[in-house]
């Protein structure tokens, strides 16, 4: 006789979500999570609204935004539980909130509401929570499994993993579902901080640090990869929505190009401030377009000094190529302490994309940012963790 049909190992979103929906078809369920205070990450993401999900996030719309080795993957679970599902939830309990940019869904006030709005839906359900108990030992045994939560057993049917990736280790986070899972044989693909701040040789450093603060739109490429949202500059390289978004595609040893001017045509806005303001110095013209820091930056590093009147189109070429094609080399990243995620993660291969189970060891399942399953920014992890916990709740 088992004490629960299924625990859930992780009071994060995925967790939160496989609980609630498990409870509701009438299932013995414990969650546990070593943290004092559930849905910490939800708590903190989007500077404490809770960038909740992103109308894009869906198995049409998002099946090129989520990275895996297996793309394909997630799109069973994002066609079963859409955004739409999740916003009804958020509207039915009263959540005010708005349509930032690029379909990306915040709270007005604090995300502490989705957190609220979770654990009552989790105890309405019936599910019990246990939190502060770390998680020791896990073993198989005939009739499911046993797990030593704190300084006692308990058994189950069904074990649910949800205590997502590397990420933010300051907040608890470690890699125990990844040694779980070899644990019981199944692989997991290299992990690496995506969606991080990059950074930079000392050299290059000290060229970018005087323009710390300073934020700006640009269009950040890698191969043909592009991204086109705030730059921010910051006193250890490189950071704002654009870069994080492009790390999850960078590799060490690799450069990004960044644009300034995006949407515009570099030379032809040079060559019209040519003939429009032939007295004016390129830090000059590129402050019309630019933050004043960055333009004089840009200017430094061209280094052709002279009114804009006296410069041929050869002349203007590089200027435009400095603005528009700037190329940059980062030397690695601001690693897990920062990274929003965990790219990489459990094999997708060994897991069933309906119900999130190993393939090979029944009643266990994984889910959220544990998988090798990663999202662009901007909701699209969080609508990830809602799919893939409701498949597992719907299943275990």
């Amino acid at each position: 006789m088992t004490d629960f049909d299924i625990i859930i190992l992780g009071a994060g979103a995925a967790g939160l979500m496989a609980g609630i929906e498990a409870g509701r078809r009438g299932r013995r369920v414990l969650v546990v999570d070593h943290a004092r205070d559930p849905g910490e990450k939800i708590r903190i993401s989007g500077g404490g609204r809770c960038n909740f999900t992103n109308i894009n996030a869906t198995h049409v719309l998002g099946r090129e935004r989520f990275l895996s080795s297996n793309p394909r993957f997630a799109l069973s679970a994002l066609s079963r539980f859409t955004p739409d599902m999740f916003i009804e939830r958020v509207k039915k309990r009263g959540i005010a909130f708005h349509e930032k940019t690029l379909g990306q869904l915040f709270c007005d006030g604090p995300a502490t509401q989705i957190v609220a709005m979770l654990i009552d839906e989790l105890r309405q359900a019936g599910a019990a929570i246990w939190t502060g108990r770390s998680v020791g030992s896990v073993e198989k045994i005939d009739d499911g499994f046993k797990v030593l939560v704190g300084d006692g057993y308990v058994t189950t049917e069904s074990l649910i993993v949800a205590t997502g990736g590397k990420s933010i280790p300051k907040m608890g986070a470690t890699g125990f579902a990844y040694s779980l899972a070899k644990q019981f044989g199944l692989a997991v693909t290299d992990t690496r901080p995506a969606l991080v701040p990059l950074t930079f040789e000392e050299g290059a450093l000290e060229v970018l640090k005087p323009l710390a603060g300073v934020s700006t739109d640009a269009i950040v490429s890698h191969g043909k990869t592009k991204f086109r949202e705030a730059l921010l500059f910051t006193h250890r390289g490189l950071s704002g929505p654009a870069i994080l978004q492009i790390s999850s595609y960078w590799r060490e040893g690799d450069s990004i190009s960044i644009d300034l001017l995006p949407g515009e045509d570099a030379l032809s806005l040079l060559q019209q401030a040519r003939k429009e303001q032939p007295r004016n110095h390129i830090q000059t013209v590129l402050a019309g377009h630019l933050p004043k820091r960055l333009a004089q930056l840009v200017g430094d590093l061209i280094n052709q000094p002279g009114m804009i009147g006296d410069f041929s189109d050869k002349k203007l070429q590089p200027v435009a190529d400095q603005v528009s094609r700037w190329t940059l080399k980062p030397v690695g990243s601001e690693g897990y302490r920062t990274a929003e995620v965990t790219l990489g993660g459990i094999d997708t291969t060994g897991l069933d994309a309906k119900t999130m189970m190993a393939r090979t060891v029944p009643g266990l399942y994984f889910v959220g940012e544990a998988v090798d399953v990663t999202g662009w920014l901007g909701g699209y992890n969080f609508q990830w963790a809602w799919a893939s916990g409701w498949s597992a709740g719907q299943s275990a």
